[in-house]
């Protein structure tokens, strides 16, 4: 029985990238290949119960205790808020965005969980000021995966020209990350999905995109996509596995290439490690696009996956808004 659904390619990205970073909850920041392969003999990959056992005497970092099997980690909160944002004003509003981020993520909120960086940076910039007080640009000087974090809901809500998008891309990622870099990864990552929302195929996609990347990420981009077959570990033992986004995106675009289905992607990159949550977002909004496009024979997210993610109510009732 094929226990797959195929979902309205924009439900698809957003509910891709949504179910992937909950997914990769259970290990993230896990730097250990070996002992991910030791806890997937027994245990499973995907939606693991966070326990700080599985991190004791071994490289990484054990940040969501306070989490359940089928929570999202600070990145999916992030593409939920920024998706109900829109379901709620039609549009993105600036202000408004940043009033609700504050909300959600500050003291008192309804997030409760690790705070990246970025994130905290963004909140004592926001926090002592009223809203007409707020900056254009709240963000901090860093690189990491927060900046790609809003991204298929931005992508997927869009109507409009490319350029458009490029302006709103630029506008939300300092609202969080006012760094170079980290413009450059969304910029490209937005592209790429753009253009599978508009038909091409994966490959084309990344083509067509890198331009947007610039020059340091391209080099990375170009030199992941050169490969012929899937070596997930191979790939991040050359560039890397942790926040950057230098180090994450050329992962993503090597899985995203070589991988034949939503399930394996998705499991790929959680046995690599590090910061698979991050990196789970994009890799997961590009695979279900793919999935949704008419004639491909990509297998969609699995139907016992979308189960066991803790928000999908709330997901479910920004599309029908939207």
């Amino acid at each position: 029985m094929n226990s797959s659904i195929r979902f309205e390619p924009r439900v698809a990205a957003v509910l891709g990238a949504l179910i992937a970073d909950s997914a990769a909850l259970g290990l993230h920041w896990l730097y250990d290949p070996e002992r991910i392969a030791q806890i997937e003999q027994t245990r499973g990959l995907v939606f693991l119960q966070p326990d700080a056992n599985d991190y004791a005497n071994t490289k990484g970092y054990f940040a969501h205790g306070s989490k359940i099997a089928g929570d999202s980690s600070g990145y999916g909160e992030l593409c939920l808020l920024m998706l109900r944002h829109h379901a709620h004003h039609g549009q993105f509003k600036r202000i408004e965005y940043q009033m609700e981020y504050r909300n959600h993520f500050g003291p008192g909120g309804a997030y409760v969980g690790y705070i990246d960086s970025p994130t905290r940076q963004t909140l004592l910039t926001l926090l002592p000021l009223k809203p007409e007080e707020f900056p254009e640009i709240s963000g901090t000087d860093d690189d990491q995966f927060a900046a790609l974090a809003t991204i298929p809901s931005v992508v997927a809500t869009h109507v409009g020209p490319q350029s458009a998008l490029s302006r709103k891309i630029e506008q939300v990622v300092r609202l969080t990350n006012h760094n170079d870099t980290a413009v450059a990864a969304a910029q490209f990552a937005a592209g790429v999905l753009f253009e599978l929302l508009n038909g091409q195929s994966v490959t084309q996609a990344m083509t067509s995109a890198l331009p947007l990347a610039g020059e340091k990420l391209a080099m990375r981009i170009e030199e992941a996509m050169q490969t012929h077959a899937l070596d997930s570990q191979a790939i991040a033992n050359r560039f890397g596995s942790a926040c950057h986004v230098l180090e994450g995106m050329p992962i993503i675009m090597h899985i995203a290439q070589h991988a034949p289905d939503y399930r394996t992607a998705i499991e790929e990159n959680i046995r690599i490690g590090g910061d698979s949550c991050g990196r789970a977002i994009m890799l997961g909004a590009i695979i279900a696009a793919q999935t949704s496009q008419p004639n491909n024979s990509l297998a969609p997210i699995p139907l016992e996956w979308i189960a066991k993610y803790r928000k999908l109510s709330m997901v479910a009732e920004a599309c029908v808004r939207l």
